[in-house]
């Protein structure tokens, strides 16, 4: 059940986040548009409604539970930026704005892009953290909540993984296809 609940928060976001900025843009109606976008967090508090309500009722811990949590901690992270990230294709289309920023491609631009973006995956895992043991101390039973323990794990490895990224970027900065022809002896 609440894997479908999930599902549902998922699609919800991305037919809310389409509605507001098929109102501001396409439709001009940017007030419309703007209360649209500032409903997207709604689907969140939702699917944390459903989490914690299914916990209370005396559910047992599942993966749902966990998915729900890490759900929650990467939406809290990356969401804003995922919206900022449609609004500027949406302008770009439909209102004649400035082209899309794109990620960095090369240097210390692509270095600093990488740890930012590791900076968010960061704070999606402590929110995340944070969700399950709250869980864990909502439940108290620890029959009850052992499936979320593996979640923690699960976590840090995706975070361990993640910091790659940034490391191999800070240690061996990519350079543009030409400059490294450009510093190869004769």
């Amino acid at each position: 059940m609440l894997i479908t609940v999930i599902a549902g928060c998922e699609i919800g976001f991305w037919v809310v986040l389409a509605a507001g900025l098929a109102a501001r843009y396409p439709l001009r109606m940017r007030r419309t548009g703007a209360v649209l976008l500032l409903c997207v967090p709604l689907l969140d508090l939702v699917l944390l409604a459903a989490t914690a309500a299914d916990l209370r009722n005396g559910a047992t811990a599942g993966v749902g539970h966990g998915l729900a949590a890490a759900y929650l901690g990467y939406s809290v992270a990356f969401g804003h930026s995922m919206v900022r990230w449609a609004d500027e294709r949406f302008a770009h289309r439909f209102a004649g704005g400035p082209p899309p920023r794109g990620r960095p491609e090369h240097g210390w631009a692509r270095t600093r892009y990488e740890w930012r973006e590791f900076g968010k995956a960061a704070v999606a895992t402590a929110v995340a953290c944070a969700l399950l043991l709250a869980m864990i101390g909502l439940v108290g039973d620890a029959g009850r909540t052992e499936a979320l323990h593996g979640w923690l794990g699960r976590l840090g490895v995706v975070l361990a993984i993640w910091s790659l990224w940034p490391i191999t970027h800070t240690i061996w900065p990519s350079k543009p296809k030409g400059a490294a022809d450009d510093a190869r002896p004769e």
